[in-house]
């Protein structure tokens, strides 16, 4: 995998749920008034009313937003449908390729993409994250994210450096953790692999079945045996956020969005980067095989890359905007929770989500299953 410009990609960006912008949200000059409406399936919680209104507002169109939890839930609910039934959908880059394969999604018109309103490394380096399949684009990038180390001040205070996916499995962390099983597993596995005892490289695990068979048994013979340190598992937005708030969890590994909206509710709990790298993601939309709104659908993703437009979802969700100019209209509260999450050199080493092909989740699932049932 191709090193990425990822202080390009990530310049001036910052997260936190719920902070006011420093510049009010208008309509920008150049939006054609449009008519009837674009249906989007997307993530637990990133359209909100506001946002929602204000593309009506600033198009015409009106915009119907039905919500899915995970990865999963998407696809399976996409190939259902052999591809119908929306006109937006919102995966992750990396497992584009997933629709490609089943003919779910359509390659994009970039004639009718505002293309210089995406951060240039965005939109370059999602080509080899997913994006691009057999020369066509899929999928425009509009947000980026991390799974790190998120933790309670109080009770496992946590700095960066010497913060690692280690101290959720150590001793201390006994009865105290929250994960999601199969992106644990990875944690799990770059603190393996950091102190020598994967058989080889973790990244090989995505290249072949042979490796992800030989590299998990490792990693899931240590999580079975460090289990006990798990107080819940977690597999949405909702239940890692419970997971803080009423379960007993201390630290664990998490979204971004998860720690920023638990300190917005006066929760003490930080979020890192480990010393292995925070796993990180993008996301962005690609219109299904079966769209029926497809000018809406352009409308829809033009106005999303907006600097106003990012910068609402950005302070809305703790996800991080690609849309050129939105990070300078975050307030400082978000930039300093940006600044204590990824200090120093983490951006340099963030662990980017390789192309998770079908047959990697396929035996991703089984090794999560047995994880969980152990």
């Amino acid at each position: 995998m191709s090193r990425l410009d990822r202080r390009g990609l990530l310049k001036g960006a910052g997260a936190a749920a719920g902070l006011a912008l420093a510049a009010p949200l208008v309509a920008r000059p150049g939006f054609a008034q449009g008519t009837g409406t674009v249906n989007i399936f997307a993530w637990a919680g990133y359209l909100n009313d506001e946002i929602l209104g204000a593309f009506e507002k600033a198009t015409g169109i009106k915009p119907n937003y039905t919500p899915y939890g995970t990865n999963d839930e998407l696809l399976n609910q996409l190939r259902a449908n052999n591809g119908a039934g929306f006109d937006l959908i919102w995966p992750t880059v990396d497992r584009v390729p997933n629709y490609v394969e089943f003919g779910l999604v359509q390659p994009l018109d970039e004639s009718k993409i505002e293309v210089a309103k995406v951060l240039p490394s965005a939109w370059e380096n999602s080509t080899n994250l997913g994006a691009v399949v057999d020369g066509k684009r899929y999928q425009v990038p509009t947000d980026w994210g991390t799974e790190a180390v998120a933790f309670d001040r109080d009770q496992m205070p946590l700095e960066y450096g010497s913060a690692s996916y280690g101290d959720i499995w150590g001793e201390s962390a006994a009865g105290k953790a929250t994960v999601r099983a199969h992106s644990a597993l990875v944690g799990l596995g770059l603190w393996l692999e950091a102190e020598g005892k994967l058989p080889r490289p973790l990244l090989d695990a995505f290249k072949t079945p042979e490796a992800q068979v030989e590299i998990f048994d490792a990693i899931l013979a240590e999580a079975v045996a460090r289990k006990g340190n798990i107080i819940q598992f977690w597999n949405n937005e909702n239940e890692a956020q419970g997971a803080f708030r009423v379960n007993g969890a201390a630290i664990g590994q998490t979204w971004d969005s998860t720690a920023a909206a638990l300190s917005r509710e006066g929760l003490p709990v930080g979020f890192v980067a480990p010393k292995e790298g925070a796993l990180a993601w993008m996301e962005g939309l690609s219109i299904p095989a079966g769209a029926e709104n497809l000018d809406n659908a352009y409308a829809f993703i033009n106005w999303f890359l907006t600097p106003e437009a990012g910068a609402m979802y950005t302070n809305a969700t703790a996800i991080n905007s690609t849309a050129v100019g939105s990070a300078d209209l975050l307030s400082d509260q978000a930039k300093a929770f940006f600044a204590a999450a990824y200090p120093g050199d983490a951006l340099d080493k963030l662990w980017w989500w390789p192309i998770q092909e079908n047959w990697y989740v396929t035996k991703r699932n089984e090794y999560q299953d047995r994880f969980l049932s152990a």
